[in-house]
């Protein structure tokens, strides 16, 4: 765990201290889209954010190749160098269309190819377990043809979900955690080492996505950009496939007492078919949501609108910053509460739990000019509009100062980012386009 953790933060830290130099950058090299008013931010901000996050996936691989535990990972499988293999290529297609808005077939077909160098290097599905029947060998155009798919609907569902300062990153970040406990328990409690790579991967997304958050909270001064959310897309479903389809279920020795013991003790296999669908819940939501209603509307699905989930939060009230919590709030629950389930699927507790916690979310939806006041003890580690005013700089200011949800003018978030227009839902903008969708040119 040790050796994860030292990952974890060589990858963060480089990513964070990358970031800053990769932003002026980005500004010299003009790829900062200019501000229209259908956009959801208000300030001309640069994009190839995932320049930064590239060279923290290489950092932490090179760190894990020379520590004594992880070291073993590069030498039993060749699914680390197929990881940065299909890594550098999406990425180098994202730095492309972060600058010259490259063609959306050509992104698809990069994906497509980057998961085919995943798939020849090694990383690939071999098998499934099917409930009730057990577990199935698949062909190897059978194993490819799934792997590439789950490639792609993943870059393009984590791509789709880049709307709001921080969100995709902060998403990513929380599905991560739950995906390295998830795996890192496979590995630790049934010693298999074949999950071991899933979670060294699992750690390093995590990194790249803490290192990069500081940067990307509201008001962002950097977007990950095409060739952010493609790359943290592709790592975690190369996550996803390791566990699935490297892990042998017979291996955990599951197969044992009466049937209906059976069944309970079979959900640690099962779980590898629902995590990456539990991981990816809300973003693939949104993309179904998102292809119907174009259709819908006669349009291309992958054109870009504000029909997302996160500008709807938007339109009914909730300010920037708890658009982004609510999301954040509901991809912990889906997450968590499959990895609990992974646990002890027989506890009511869990299901208990997890309706309680949606009914919390629920309120909290439905509540957009609710404010929350962190205790004293905490003001100093929360934005100041999460602060309790002080008595006497309550008493020294002017009548009208105070909004009535007792914040301070200018320190809310439509203060700072000034009047929101509301822009009807149709309308493209510039983070919600899809990983093969075009962006509308800027001159």
């Amino acid at each position: 765990m040790r050796e994860y953790l030292l990952t974890l933060c060589i990858t963060a830290a480089v990513t964070y201290l990358l970031t800053g130099p990769v932003r002026k950058f980005a500004i010299v090299a003009g790829a900062m889209p200019e501000i229209r008013a259908r956009d959801v931010h208000r300030e001309p901000t640069p994009r190839l954010g995932g320049i930064a996050m590239f060279f923290g996936l290489c950092a932490g691989l090179l760190v894990a190749d020379h520590l004594t535990n992880l070291s073993e990972v590069f030498e039993k499988s060749n699914e680390p160098r197929a990881l940065l293999s299909g890594a550098a290529l999406i990425w180098l297609i994202g730095v492309l269309d972060d600058k010259f808005e490259i063609d959306a077939l050509i992104k698809l077909g990069g994906q497509m190819i980057a998961a085919g160098v995943m798939v020849v290097q090694g990383l690939t599905i071999l098998w499934i377990p099917v409930p009730w029947v057990g577990t199935v060998a698949l062909t190897q155009w059978q194993g490819t043809l799934l792997t590439v798919a789950l490639v792609v609907i993943t870059i393009n569902a984590v791509n789709f979900v880049d709307g709001l300062d921080g969100l995709a990153a902060g998403m990513v970040c929380i599905a991560a955690t739950a995906f390295f406990m998830y795996a890192y328990r496979i590995w630790y409690s049934y010693g298999i080492e074949a999950a071991a790579p899933a979670s060294l991967f699992a750690a390093i997304l995590m990194g790249m996505c803490l290192g990069f958050l500081p940067h990307n909270m509201h008001p962002a001064r950097i977007f990950m950009g095409d060739s952010g959310s493609m790359l943290i897309g592709l790592v975690l479903a190369a996550g996803a496939i390791s566990v699935t389809g490297q892990v042998d279920p017979d291996l955990m020795n599951l197969f044992s007492g009466s049937e209906r013991a059976s069944v309970h003790q079979m959900v640690p296999v099962y779980i590898p078919l629902v995590m990456p669908l539990t991981i990816i819940a809300i973003p693939a939501a949104d993309l179904i949501l998102a292809i119907v209603r174009r259709t819908w509307r006669g349009q291309s699905p992958f054109a870009a609108d504000r029909g997302h989930l996160h500008h709807r939060l938007l339109e009914i009230g909730h300010s920037h910053s708890r658009a982004v919590l609510i999301m954040y709030f509901f991809s912990a629950l889906i997450a968590f509460g499959a990895l609990a389930y992974s646990v002890n699927a027989a506890s009511m507790w869990i299901v208990l739990s997890v309706v309680f916690l949606s009914a919390i979310g629920l309120v909290l939806l439905l509540t957009p000019r609710f404010t929350p006041r962190a205790p004293r003890w905490a003001e100093r580690f929360v934005p100041p509009r999460y602060r309790r005013r002080k008595a006497a700089v309550a008493a020294a200011e002017p009548a009208g100062v105070v909004d009535e949800g007792g914040t301070d003018e200018g320190t809310s978030d439509e203060a700072t980012t000034g009047d929101r227009v509301p822009v009807p839902a149709g309308v493209s903008g510039v983070n919600g386009a899809t990983a093969v969708g075009p962006r509308s040119r800027t001159r």
